[in-house]
């Protein structure tokens, strides 16, 4: 039976990116070396690095200016990285969910922190409209979208201050204005690559301006001048990370990806308004996720959700168990995710509305 895979992270990549790095684990670029045993210094392997820093500013139209750089530790390690290289005095951040939460508590060790608005009260399904960011802040610090709560920023802002943004979950979902941040931050296990690598878009002339000790390894301009070679980056991701992006070069790029994803989300959105057994958690349209959709049973099936999800899984549908702290059921439709999933999906739904 087929598996359709709706995890939240590490989730679905695309099947030739796990093929070729099957390969490369066996023999690397024809080195007669596994990729998990090549030197990162090897021109084989820096040929991948230089590769992967292309696709990145081929694929999101990056201005000159800036750099991308791959490093470990994952988008928790930039929630600390980033004030610590940003912040002098003050910094601004809109939290609107667990992972923006996060990000700005890490940020209170460094300087003043205000929290321009927040989803909190309505357990973050909304995103927060209407609210004025400081003039004085160093910078503003943005969640583009909310894995466990199912609501995205689909736009870039414009801003007064220098924006910053935690793209981990949506990135190479659609076009993005990279002109508009000045640096832009993700984990790797949802568009990109398997866990194991974070890559970070910075506009050089953003850094040097703290006046603090910053250690080396947690200093951009460290790994920037290094070429993301400083210490020993994750061999294995980055590879995969460039075969997805191959991948998703040689299916049309972002533009054509965001047109996939909106089908795959408009179809999955379409039949939990229509079904008459579920409901959406996120009910104003434009803060809808295009990459986590969540729902829950309406009220008078509620005794129906751990059935639905078993009678689900047994149909091949994985991963649709919705987080603890929303309950109810999530798919998330990252960009390997195919459409025939997302129909597969709906169908099972609408055979489960049929016996019940």
């Amino acid at each position: 039976m087929k598996k359709h895979n709706f995890y939240a992270g590490p989730s679905i990549l695309p099947q030739e990116a796990i093929d070729d790095t099957i390969e490369a684990i066996k023999d690397f670029a024809g080195t007669g070396i596994s990729l998990l045993s090549i030197s990162h210094r090897s021109k084989e392997f820096e040929a991948i690095m230089n590769e992967a820093e292309a696709l990145f500013k081929e694929l999101l139209d990056i201005p000159e200016g800036y750099r991308v750089i791959f490093l470990g530790g994952g988008a928790s390690t930039q929630f600390m990285m980033v004030p610590f290289n940003l912040m002098n005095k003050k910094a601004a951040y809109l939290n609107t969910g667990t992972w923006a939460k996060k990000a700005l508590k890490e940020a209170k060790g460094f300087g003043e922190v205000v929290e321009v608005a927040s989803s909190a009260d309505t357990l973050y399904n909304y995103i927060p409209k209407g609210y004025t960011v400081p003039a004085d802040a160093d910078y503003f610090h943005i969640t583009t979208n909310n894995t466990i709560y199912g609501t995205e920023i689909k736009y870039d802002m414009d801003c007064k201050v220098p924006l910053v943004a935690d793209m981990s979950s949506d990135i190479f979902s659609r076009p993005v204005d990279v002109s508009k941040y000045v640096l832009i931050y993700g984990g790797a296990q949802k568009n990109f690559a398997p866990a194991g690598v974070t890559f970070v878009i910075v506009r050089e002339d953003i850094l040097g301006k703290v006046e603090r000790f910053i250690p080396t390894m947690l200093n951009y301009k460290t790994h920037i001048d290094e070429g993301s070679m400083f210490n020993t980056p994750p061999v294995l991701p980055i590879y995969t990370g460039v075969q997805t992006l191959r991948w998703l070069k040689k299916l049309g790029g972002v533009k054509e990806m965001n047109r996939i994803n909106n089908a795959k989300a408009d179809l999955l959105y379409g039949e939990i308004e229509r079904n008459k057994l579920f409901k959406p958690t996120v009910l104003n349209k434009e803060d809808r996720s295009i990459m986590n959709i969540c729902w829950i049973m309406n009220d008078e099936y509620k005794d129906l959700e751990q059935v639905f999800l078993k009678y689900a899984q047994e149909r091949g549908m994985v991963g649709l168990k919705g987080h603890r702290s929303v309950g109810g059921f999530r798919a998330s439709t990252y960009n390997a995710l195919p459409l025939e999933s997302v129909q597969a999906l709906v169908d099972v739904m609408k055979e489960f509305e049929s016996k019940n």
